[in-house]
């Protein structure tokens, strides 16, 4: 009979929604990057997550919050997921992560935010650039420990080719303790495999890396 809503075959189906439910969100520090981890006990239309990250000196200032990296979710799902994310671009300081959880239609809600300390490393360190090859420019890592003496060391990190020929000096000055980045620009230069050299204190290390125009 029409409008007979006690046939089956006239009833709606009724869908449960369910929601983006996060039940953890942690960051912990190792090897001198941050780690995050999070976890949902179930998904509904979960696009995935932004992760975005600030400096605790900034935290008066929405808009310095920047997105450092993208998760992709499980779409729509009962089952518990387990999520991660490894930031490498960061120096000694405090910092403050969040997710920005958004669904396939745009729409996006904000986890809770969590704080990591990157302390002062124990000992010095030069890390390879990257990228590498790279064109025109490329970063370079290194660490500076905290030293006995109490006087800040002099740091030295140039660039100079399979020749011995010094091509720049990227740093020549004292340095507190802490982790540095310093950008490289091999635009005046040609195609082929360089070196850098970080000397402080009594450390140095040097390290290959490749311009490809």
């Amino acid at each position: 009979m029409p409008g007979d809503w006690s046939d089956p075959s006239n009833q709606a189906e009724v869908l449960t929604l369910i929601p983006v439910e996060l039940t953890s969100f942690e960051g912990n520090v190792v090897d001198g990057n941050v780690q995050l981890k999070w976890a949902t006990a179930t998904e509904t239309n979960n696009l995935g997550f932004n992760i975005e990250r600030r400096k605790t000196s900034n935290v008066k200032r929405d808009n310095n919050w920047k997105k450092i990296g993208f998760v992709e979710g499980q779409g729509t799902t009962t089952e518990p997921q387990s999520y991660s994310f490894i930031d490498e671009s960061i120096l000694s300081g405090t910092y403050q992560y969040r997710l920005k959880q958004t669904d396939y239609d745009g729409s996006y809600e904000y986890s809770n935010i969590i704080e990591v300390e990157v302390g002062i490393p124990t000992e010095f360190s030069l890390e390879q650039n990257y990228p590498n090859p790279f064109n025109p420019t490329t970063i370079i890592r290194f660490s500076i420990p905290a030293v006995e003496t109490g006087h800040a060391p002099s740091v030295r990190l140039i660039v100079f080719d399979i020749l011995g020929n010094k091509v720049a000096t990227l740093i020549n000055e004292e340095k507190e303790a802490g982790i540095y980045e310093v950008e490289f620009d091999a635009t005046g230069i040609t195609s082929g495999i360089y070196f850098y050299k970080l000397q402080a204190g009594n450390f140095v290390e040097t390290k290959k890396m490749m311009v490809i125009k």
